[in-house]
């Protein structure tokens, strides 16, 4: 008599084997046209230029053409929506991260959520953020510039690259946790606010560092404090928050790697390997560093657990501040 559970078990054993063996397959062969990857903003920003410099390696360690694609708008939205509806074959990527992912669902309405709607595969990093003063404020550290403020009858203005930017959300983050007398300046973008800056009609700002780097090493800004986790070769002089006592305010400008849902494991692996092996070239970290880009090595399980312990993190932070941006 057919047994037709054990039957039926085994076709299931049977179709689940040929489905892995063929993921697998398809992994190995990936990929065997070209590759694009979305970014969700304008050309010429961090985001835009990891995009670029991982499209170039990978375009020759793979043998396959990797090139970027830019569709800016939404804070984001468009370029990502994009992708969170397309084939989850590897073939259409976008580069992910804080602003598009993190920030801009919290402040407008998403047609995707930003962990369920991808597979996060890569970090590919960012530069930190810098606690920045016009050098004829009479401060030097954090400590300092809380004690002027507290001295000003008003307070002080402090600006940011624009409402909702990690700048700003990094900025009302210290204010709120420090009481601080601060009120927001928004400018578009960070090369507004620095110009600002520098010709001291704001005193203070949180930009990235990448944004104030050259003014920093000329000497005409001051960097009271930044947000790596540990302090940078080129600016040995500037303290952490962390050394200074505001460990919460250890953050990265980060962008990633992330495609559709439902990517084979074994797809992911590979891209995330290669990506990884492209970061590590000593070429591409001279250019990171020069642009004051850190990298990050991190497997897929890593990027996805970090990918929401930043939304927990931060998810907080834009939702307090009351902004809806794209409505």
């Amino acid at each position: 008599m057919l047994n037709l559970p054990t039957f039926h078990f085994k076709n299931i054993l049977l179709t689940m084997t040929l489905s892995m063996l063929g993921m697998c397959a398809s992994a190995q062969d990936w990929p065997t046209k070209p590759v694009k990857i979305i970014v969700p903003w304008a050309a010429g920003g961090v985001t835009d230029t990891l995009a670029r410099v991982a499209a170039s390696k990978l375009s020759t360690s793979l043998n396959q053409p990797f090139y970027v694609e830019n569709h800016a708008g939404a804070g984001g939205i468009i370029g990502s929506d994009m992708v969170a509806k397309a084939t989850p074959d590897g073939y259409t990527l976008v580069a992910s991260g804080m602003a598009s992912h993190v920030i801009t669902p919290n402040t407008a309405k998403v047609p995707f959520d930003a962990m369920k709607s991808f597979t996060h595969i890569a970090m590919l990093g960012g530069p930190p953020l810098v606690l920045v003063v016009h050098p004829t404020l009479p401060v030097k550290d954090v400590k300092e510039l809380l004690a002027y403020i507290a001295a000003q009858p008003e307070g002080i203005n402090y600006g940011s690259a624009g409402a909702g930017t990690h700048n700003h959300l990094m900025g009302e983050l210290f204010r709120s946790k420090t009481n601080a007398n601060m009120v927001h300046i928004s400018y578009k973008g960070g090369g507004q606010a620095l110009v600002d800056l520098m010709s001291g009609h704001v005193k203070v700002a949180f930009l990235t560092l990448t944004t104030v780097s050259g003014n920093l090493k000329a000497g005409k800004l001051r960097a009271l404090a930044i947000t790596s986790n540990k302090r940078l070769s080129d600016y040995s002089n500037v303290a952490t928050f962390s050394e200074q006592g505001y460990s919460y305010l250890t953050t990265y400008n980060w962008s990633g790697l992330s495609g559709p849902a439902g990517m084979p494991a074994p797809l992911v692996e590979k891209i995330n390997e290669q990506v990884n092996k492209a970061l590590r070239q000593s070429d591409v970290r001279e250019k990171l560093r020069t642009e004051g880009i850190d990298s990050f090595d991190m497997d897929p399980e890593a990027f996805t657990a970090f990918f929401q312990k930043e939304i927990q993190n931060w998810s907080p932070v834009a939702k307090s501040i009351n902004l809806k941006l794209g409505n």
